[in-house]
Formats: structure tokens, C-alpha cells, sequence
């Protein structure tokens, strides 16, 4: 009986350590399996807009408030010049945008008295030919290129910032610079309350300088007067008549002097 009881326990230990042989290869297979299995492949980030994907009337369509502005920038076509030089350089550009409230405040006809030039003029105006972030106005060189500046022509603006406050001025307008409506390399687009005027186009003009006549040309005669006489020669004429008067009148007074001596003469 001790022997079938002996018997008993070997045979139980051994299909437990079977058992458990079992349960740690399942575990090794399992790790092994997990180890060698791929990676979950990350998420992919959405890709940055590209400057060919960016519109600039759209950005600026979206935000509501700058329809004058953008019918202005369709009408003389600097719109397509903008969106040129976004898609075209490596600079980025930078747009400060009136408000239709910027344009409502404005003296009526501002616009319609300037030439079409100027209007295209005064529009390129308003956007810088590079990319500012809001804390690049902080080491900004004064003046500002602007895109009606060509190669370091006139129609440059002044961008000062203090604190977390930036302003621009033309020399005629001055106003703050807000919050950007949409900036994100290489476009930013800044909304300001006032149309940026610039002093080329507004400023007071100087007097006209008087012609030079040109070499050759006649000089003017004296005034003449209504019977055909120059001033001075009807002055001199009146004294030259005067002293013939004179001589004459002397002339019979000594004749007849003449005539009465010779008479008490005889």
C-alpha cells in the first residue's frame, strides 16, 4: 500500500513539473512573439502648408471684416502680385490689413482723388516683401521695405514696438498693430483700424518751381501801352516834345527881339 501511495505522489509531481514545463514554454513563446512583432506605427502629423496650398484671399475672406480691402486688391490686381510674391520667394510676406471700418473712416473721396497709380501704389503699401512673426517687430530696422518700395525706393514704414505692443507709422498715420489673423510661415497677415497713408501719395506737395527759360528764347519787352507805346517811351517822348516846345517859343521871342532893335536902329 506505502509503495501504490509512493507511486501516487511521483506520478502527480510529474505532470505538474510537465505542467508547469508547458505553461513557461507557452510564456517564452508568447514574449518572443511580442518581441518580434512591428511597432504600431505612429500617427502621422498633418504636413504644414505649403505656399502654393495658401491663399491669400481666402485667409483673408475667412476672417470677415476686410471685404473694401480685398475688392481693392481684385480691382487694380495687386492681389495677384501678393499672392507672387508668396508662392514665388523664399522671404515670405507680411500683410497689414484695414478693417472695412479703417476704409469707412476715411475723408470722403480719399480714394476716388488719387490716380490709378497711386491706388496700386497705396495698396503694395500695406504688405512687406518678407515673413515677421509679432516678436521679429522687436528688432526691426527702420524704415520698413514695403512692396511699393521696389529696390530701396521711398514708401518705407516705421514699425516701433514696446512691450507686447507694436505700431506702425507712415509719418501721417499712426496706429496699433493687432493680434494676427493668421501667421504661420511664410505668411502673416496682421489686421490694423486705420488705412496706412503714406506721405508720398497724401503729404503736402511743394510749391511748383517757376520754368527756366530755355537758352535763346526771347526776353519779354515792356509793357505797351493802350496807343501802342512802351512806358518809357511815351515818358521820353512827352520830354523830348516838351523841350522842342520850349526852343521854339525862345527862338520867336529872339527873332522878334531881332526885328525891334533893327527897327530903333533905323
Amino acid at each position: 500500500m506505502e509503495k501504490i501511495m509512493v507511486l501516487v505522489c511521483i506520478m502527480s509531481f510529474t505532470i505538474l513539473g510537465l505542467s508547469s514545463a508547458q505553461e513557461i514554454n507557452h510564456a517564452a513563446a508568447a514574449a518572443v512573439t511580442l518581441a518580434t512583432a512591428p511597432a504600431a506605427a505612429a500617427t502621422p502629423k498633418a504636413p504644414a502648408p505649403t505656399p502654393a496650398s495658401l491663399n491669400l484671399s481666402g485667409i483673408l475672406d475667412k476672417a470677415g471684416q476686410f471685404n473694401t480691402f480685398m475688392s481693392l486688391l481684385k480691382s487694380t490686381q495687386v492681389g495677384m502680385q501678393l499672392q507672387s510674391q508668396l508662392n514665388n520667394s523664399q522671404q515670405g510676406i507680411t500683410i497689414f490689413a484695414p478693417s472695412d471700418a479703417a476704409f469707412a473712416a476715411l475723408k470722403p473721396g480719399a480714394l476716388n482723388s488719387i490716380s490709378d497709380q497711386d491706388k496700386i501704389a497705396l495698396l503694395q503699401y500695406h504688405a512687406l516683401p518678407s515673413y515677421y512673426t509679432f516678436g521679429q517687430f522687436q528688432t526691426v530696422s527702420n524704415p520698413v521695405r514695403t512692396m511699393a518700395s521696389g529696390n530701396g525706393g521711398p514708401f518705407g514704414v516705421n514699425v516701433t514696438a514696446f512691450g507686447n505692443s507694436v505700431n506702425v507709422s507712415t509719418g501721417l498715420v499712426n496706429t496699433a498693430v493687432n493680434s494676427a489673423v493668421y501667421s504661420q510661415n511664410p505668411v502673416a497677415v496682421y489686421q490694423v483700424d486705420k488705412v496706412l497713408l503714406p506721405e508720398e501719395i497724401f503729404g503736402v506737395k511743394p510749391p511748383a518751381a517757376a520754368p527756366t527759360p530755355e537758352p535763346g528764347a526771347p526776353v519779354s519787352s515792356p509793357a505797351v501801352s493802350p496807343s501802342g507805346a512802351s512806358a518809357t517811351g511815351s515818358s521820353t517822348s512827352s520830354a523830348c516834345g516838351s523841350m522842342a516846345a520850349l526852343a521854339k517859343g525862345l527862338y520867336i521871342v529872339f527873332l522878334a527881339a531881332g526885328a525891334l532893335v533893327l527897327v530903333i536902329s533905323s
